[in-house]
């Protein structure tokens, strides 16, 4: 019986960890979207807002990596 409901424990604790991928998912979103308002108004600036659009991204991505590590030592390790 204990045995089960630490297992279950663990199985919340990984899928509360992904509530980060949420956030990654959110910023994501918005940096493309203000990226691409801002290639609209101004097409000149394409290669600068392009560059800085894709670090914004590998940066938001890496939390959701971040994330999905925590939840598989949660899983695996614990």
């Amino acid at each position: 019986m204990e045995e089960a409901i630490v297992q279950a424990a663990k199985f919340v604790g990984a899928g509360l960890s992904m509530i980060g991928a949420l956030g990654a998912g959110v910023g994501i979103g918005l940096s493309v979207q203000g990226a691409l308002e801002g290639m609209a108004r101004n097409p000149d600036s394409y290669g600068n807002l392009l560059t800085n659009m894709i670090l914004g991204i590998a940066f938001s991505e890496a939390i959701a990596i971040y994330c999905l590590v925590i939840a598989f030592l949660m899983l695996f390790v614990l």
